[in-house]
């Protein structure tokens, strides 16, 4: 098996936390392509992809509100953000479903770009942000407020509780809010707060996911081709059951017999009989 099968066989089986990975790291490549300014040795987005604080741009281009969540700025950008996705993951569907993982990245991504446009728009800031890190926010929060005493094993470092490392996460977020990216903090903020927000309602018995999930069924069903098949007539069989035979049929069949053997006395006599002949007339004139 070269790389390349192994790559799909990965994705087909990882499940969808696997996939959102390949997603991101595939929407990097692209961009690599479309977007890299190699003169200038930085990306450059369009308003189409990215997500802007304008809302000129932004309500005429509300797909953006999710497309922004996955692409990233540079190389270790993605790399950082894929390494704690893929530790989160893990950490989320040891709990939860898969539609529930898929269902919080979305609505965290949407959650987060609308609080940072809207924070933008009323400062009266113009910005635009890429970047996964406000989808794997709310994950990581999610898990985290589910179950903030877990153990967890980091190298160098050995076991520490889950909410210890979210909580540091947080805080370098909160200290870096004024110096640069605030953009992208806010959206971490938002992601942090929306996932705490979706496990407090799944706990109390409502599940934000099934918006995503019955959306995506909706589309799906919608596009996905009813099998035709042609029309077949449907016949009821019932097994024959055993029935005993009736004495009138029994009575038939014997009186059948003699008329038979009483022809043939008729024309030949009673001495061309047989003796089984001779033995059932006997038997039946009793």
């Amino acid at each position: 098996m070269n790389i390349l099968d192994d790559l799909k066989l990965q994705y087909r089986l990882g499940g969808v936390a696997m996939r959102v990975i390949y997603w991101n790291i595939a929407c990097f490549l692209i961009s690599l392509v479309f977007f890299y300014q190699y003169s200038g040795g930085g990306f450059v987005y369009p308003n189409w992809v990215a997500l802007s604080s304008d809302p000129n741009v932004f309500l005429f281009k509300p797909w953006t509100f999710l497309t922004y969540a996955f692409f990233h700025a540079s190389f270790l950008h993605l790399l950082f953000n894929m390494m704690v996705l893929n530790f989160a993951s893990n950490l989320f569907l040891t709990f939860f479903t898969q539609k529930q993982y898929l269902g919080l990245y979305i609505l965290g991504a949407i959650f987060s770009g609308i609080t940072f446009a809207l924070s933008f728009y009323f400062s009266n800031i113009a910005g635009s942000i890429v970047g996964a890190s406000a989808a794997i926010m709310a994950i990581l929060v999610a898990v985290t407020t589910y179950q903030p005493l877990m153990n967890v094993r980091l190298l160098l470092i050995g076991n520490v509780k889950l909410w210890h490392i979210t909580a540091v996460i947080l805080v370098l977020d909160l200290m870096q809010f004024r110096l640069d990216n605030t953009g992208g903090h806010i959206s971490h903020l938002a992601g942090a707060l929306f996932g705490f927000i979706f496990i407090k309602l799944l706990q109390n018995g409502t599940d934000l996911s099934k918006i995503i999930s019955r959306t995506l069924d909706f589309f799906t069903n919608l596009f996905r081709k009813s099998p035709t098949t042609p029309f077949t007539k449907v016949h009821n069989y019932k097994k024959p059951t055993e029935r005993v035979p009736s004495r009138i049929v029994t009575k038939d069949k014997t009186q059948q017999q003699i008329d038979e053997i009483l022809d043939k006395i008729s024309q030949s006599g009673y001495d061309c009989l047989t003796k089984e002949e001779k033995e059932f007339l006997f038997k039946a004139g009793k």
